[in-house]
């Protein structure tokens, strides 16, 4: 099990910004990228990724662009680790001893649970980041 991967923050970040429009509308991956400071190369093979994963869908054209295809209330940081790291679900104890798996299988269920919270607290962070007062001179 390894930590999370720029792969997965870029994927969260992008997530955000297409919760942020109304569900009628697309964004482009350029708009995308730029609104969240993702490289759009690697954003292009994220958002494939998520959309075959059913978590976007995409409209065609010039009008095109993506969108989320699940609420941010039905989707989990947990879902996106489990979609793109390829370590995440990898078997840490690397030994026959019973203990070990028994304990690296715990720690790993508790890591999980703690990334099942919803893409829809994004929402919560981003009200605390409103509702700061910026003093700047």
């Amino acid at each position: 099990m390894t930590g999370i991967s720029t792969k997965t923050i870029y994927a969260i970040a992008a997530l955000h910004e297409l919760g942020s429009i109304p569900q009628n509308e697309v964004l482009k991956i350029k708009d995308i990228a730029t609104r969240a400071s993702v490289p759009q190369n690697f954003l292009e093979q994220i958002l494939l990724e998520l959309r075959k994963q059913k978590f976007l869908s995409s409209v065609k054209g010039a009008h095109g662009g993506y969108r989320l295809a699940k609420e941010l209330k039905d989707i989990s940081l947990k879902d996106i680790i489990i979609v793109l790291e390829t370590d995440a679900l990898s078997d840490v104890c690397r030994t026959d001893n019973p203990a070990l798996k028994l304990f690296w299988e715990d720690i790993k269920e508790g890591v999980f649970d703690v990334f099942d919270v919803p893409l829809s607290e994004l929402k919560n962070y981003q009200q605390k980041v409103d509702h700061t007062l910026n003093y700047s001179i």
